[in-house]
């Protein structure tokens, strides 16, 4: 690709985020905008100001530091809410840069296996279906396991995106034990040459013991048919459910030892700031963030591009 091709690319994701995240935005920057009109930068507006990034989702330490840098930077003065945008973008940024991280394959590993976890109606199938056609775009064979054999249509949707990609697919019929489907997989994978094993698990309540136990039995049949597996397990998260965000990271990872995120549906919500929470709290690393249903609206994650995003300021 050239450089005026990934120049356009670029600026098509940044459109993407910005317009997914403007529910986001404009609840913080509209609030901050209601604040400061005809204000000084006072401790009572700065309070004010931080009761707002709170219920934002930000969460509390975040929401703490930027009080903070407010302070020490502007406090007694007149200030315009582009300003607080931009100390607010600043300090998000900080929080999120350790953690905004690519999921690297690597190519020792063949197949490098991935499991993908989360609750129902997360968005699982449909980014380990944009991760396969990604994957695929660059080159590499990927195969695609239905490990949720509870229900049939997510067996038939991760066919459908198996196809729509050029991977392999494999499953079995639905009711089917997932860990044998899942032990099957891995040496298919391995007998084929894969790159890339993308594994569907049921959706799960991280309150239901009984569905997270049949979890653990899956990662302990993967490490039999290849000890060094998974490589990467993949927690997706769907950033409307807001706090609850935070619970599911502390059971999962908890269960299955979770090693990076992918964030879901932040164009539907107005609490896209949870991943700053999320961030700030485990500093488990961010993979991919997605803002929309076509496979390019599911991108690396940059700290910078949804700092600034999400406080409403330009790129």
């Amino acid at each position: 690709m050239n450089d005026s091709a990934k120049q356009s690319q670029q600026a098509g994701w940044w459109q993407r985020l910005t317009g997914g995240l403007r529910r986001s935005s404009a609840a913080l920057g509209g609030a901050i905008s209601d604040l400061v009109a005809k204000r000084k930068l006072d401790a009572e507006t700065i309070a004010d100001i931080e009761d707002v990034l709170i219920r934002a989702d930000l969460g509390p330490e975040t929401a703490g530091r930027i009080a903070d840098a407010l302070r020490q930077s502007r406090h007694g003065a007149a200030i315009t809410p582009d300003e607080i945008k931009a100390v607010v973008a600043a300090e998000v940024e900080k929080v999120l840069a350790p953690v905004a991280q690519p999921l690297v394959i690597d190519p020792a590993q063949k197949p490098f296996v991935i499991l993908v976890v989360g609750v129902n109606g997360s968005g699982k199938t449909t980014t380990i279906g944009k991760l396969a056609a990604k994957y695929r775009a660059e080159g590499r064979r990927v195969m695609l396991a239905a490990g949720d054999t509870f229900r049939a249509a997510a067996i038939d949707q991760l066919n459908i995106w198996a196809t729509r990609s050029g991977a392999d697919f494999i499953a079995r019929e639905p009711g089917a034990d997932a860990a044998g489907l899942v032990f099957d997989a891995v040496a298919a994978a391995k007998q084929r040459g894969t790159d890339v094993l993308l594994i569907d698990t049921a959706g799960r309540l991280q309150n239901r013991s009984e569905l997270m136990n049949e979890l653990q039995k899956v990662l302990r049949v993967i490490k039999k048919a290849d000890a060094g597996a998974p490589h990467s397990v993949l927690l997706v998260l769907d950033a409307t459910v807001g706090q609850n965000a935070l619970s599911q990271v502390e059971i999962f990872q908890k269960i299955a030892g979770v090693s990076g995120l992918a964030m879901t549906k932040l164009d539907g919500t107005a609490r896209g700031g949870i991943l700053v929470a999320l961030a700030a709290k485990f500093k488990i690393p961010v993979h991919v963030i997605g803002v929309g249903e076509s496979v390019d609206d599911l991108e690396a994650f940059s700290a910078r591009d949804f700092a600034r995003a999400i406080a409403g300021l330009p790129v």
